[in-house]
């Protein structure tokens, strides 16, 4: 698997040769459309991330001493974004979660792309994957939160 940054530097690319903004925007439809749904039932309000202008979910579970992300959104746009976040962060471990800078948004120009209520919900969805590192780290070991919105 290649490291945060090596993901980050992937990205950068993909976007880089992306042209204008509508065709970013495309590719992020496309992306969105091509992420696997998030089950129902882990929609709740508990999975919920607060701040953001469209609905955004994100649970999580261990394995193998990582975090194993999974999200959703009813925005196109945002869940190509979720997309992207989790090439970055899934399968990682918390500590590195927690400390990884997502230089990626601000190099890409994603962040600047974005309504002022969008780069808001964006940055509380960054939040919360710092949250969840965190909040790992500082519990005994083997006890992880089952959702980034509790613990």
């Amino acid at each position: 698997m290649a490291s945060i940054d090596e993901a980050q530097d992937e990205i950068v690319r993909e976007l880089s040769a992306i042209g204008d903004w509508l065709d970013k925007y495309s590719y992020l439809i496309d992306l969105g459309r091509g992420h696997p749904p998030m089950d129902e039932r882990l929609k709740t309000e508990e999975a919920a991330i607060p701040g953001c202008q469209s609905r955004v979910w994100m649970v999580t579970r261990e394995e193998t001493g990582t975090l194993v992300l999974t999200a959703a959104s009813d925005s196109l746009i945002i869940t190509g974004i979720l997309a992207l976040l989790l090439r970055v962060y899934n399968h990682r471990h918390p500590q590195d979660i927690a400390q990884a800078d997502p230089y990626f948004l601000r190099q890409t120009g994603l962040i600047a792309g974005l309504s002022p209520a969008r780069a808001s919900g964006l940055a509380a969805i960054v939040r919360k994957l710092r949250e969840c590192g965190q909040r790992h780290l500082l519990r005994p070991s083997g006890q992880l939160p089952s959702l980034l919105g509790s613990g």
